[in-house]
């Protein structure tokens, strides 16, 4: 049985303001590659969920703590060929938030409620 700890982080992204643009990158989505996949569940990720409301993309990661770490998994993504081709066609889709520092692109966004607290 695991009885590893999970936690879940939620980040934001921005597209493109183009309507076609954007149906492909919705079709990049329906069937990521493989090593991408791959790369994500070998990092500690477990579940993960992007969701749209018109150009604002919100993304829903939960991470086994014991595996996951969220610098050890960009370093590795760096030496990895297929993601950096992966990254690179996404950012041509995609267009950094309003609050998004500069050189970045998902980015995590703060909880600011939680009902399990009321």
């Amino acid at each position: 049985m695991n009885s590893h700890t999970r936690s879940r982080h939620c980040l934001a992204l921005d597209l493109k303001d183009d309507s076609e643009l954007i149906a492909r990158y919705e079709d990049f989505h329906r069937e990521v590659w493989p090593d991408v996949v791959r790369h994500i569940r070998d990092h500690g990720v477990v579940d993960m969920e992007i969701y749209r409301l018109g150009t604002r993309l919100f993304m829903i990661i939960e991470t086994d703590d014991a595996v996951y770490d969220a610098d050890r998994m960009a370093e590795a993504a760096l030496s990895n060929a297929a993601i950096q081709r992966w990254e690179t066609l996404m950012w041509t889709f995609q267009a950094p938030t309003p609050w998004t520092p500069a050189g970045e692109k998902w980015v995590l966004m703060n909880r600011i409620f939680d009902l399990k607290q009321q």
